[in-house]
């Protein structure tokens, strides 16, 4: 995907209501631009088509949620279940504050051309990768009893993604509370043991 030009926020804010509301088939470049405030051939001196711009679209939250599980991982304990826990967080919070940056790629990578569908799946199994290791280390150090791996993972990715499409930041529930919850989820999911210190001799 290519790298996005300065001044590409507003055109991105504009497309990412755009294609929310028509969907990608129906939103046109002319109603991108005017949502922007920008001419068209403003809009065109950053992006040449309407596929540029979904591209640099999916490129944005992808790596808007790769920057904040990153940083996540980088402030968490070195055992399985902090990272999980620090991980779970991570997605959460974002798939609750940027539910249109995370539900765009699951409603439009079909109409990605076949050339970016191929680097979307790729940032897909990066993401992926990142849960497959912890839970594979938690197994590994007796952390995680969980029988089934794979499915565990793709429990908490699918339960945590969901997210962005219900959550109400005025609802009943807090984002910190709903935090809480769904690190508890993916715990149990995992079937979390927690290690027993070891008996002080007598």
């Amino acid at each position: 995907m290519n790298s996005q030009p300065p001044g590409h926020a507003a055109i991105l804010d504009a497309a990412r209501a755009e294609f929310a509301e028509r969907g990608y088939a129906a939103a046109t470049i002319r109603n991108i631009a005017q949502r922007a405030g920008l001419s068209l051939s403003a809009l065109y001196y950053y992006y040449r088509s309407k596929q540029e711009v979904l591209v640099a679209l999916l490129e944005d939250g992808l790596a808007a949620y790769t920057d904040a599980c990153d940083k996540a991982l980088g402030q968490a304990g070195p055992g399985a279940a902090d990272r999980l826990d620090a991980l779970v967080e991570a997605t959460v919070r974002f798939r609750a504050t940027h539910p249109a940056k995370s539900t765009i790629g699951r409603t439009e990578r079909r109409s990605l051309q076949p050339e970016h569908q191929q680097t979307y799946r790729d940032h897909e199994v990066r993401g992926t990768e990142r849960f497959r290791t912890i839970i594979e280390q938690g197994i590994s150090d007796g952390e995680f009893r969980t029988l089934f791996p794979d499915e565990a993972r793709r429990t908490i990715i699918a339960t945590c993604n969901a997210i962005a499409e219900w959550f109400d930041p005025d609802g009943d529930v807090s984002l910190d509370e709903l935090v809480e919850r769904y690190v508890a989820i993916a715990l149990t999911v995992v079937e979390y043991r927690p290690r027993r210190a070891p008996r002080r001799q007598l």
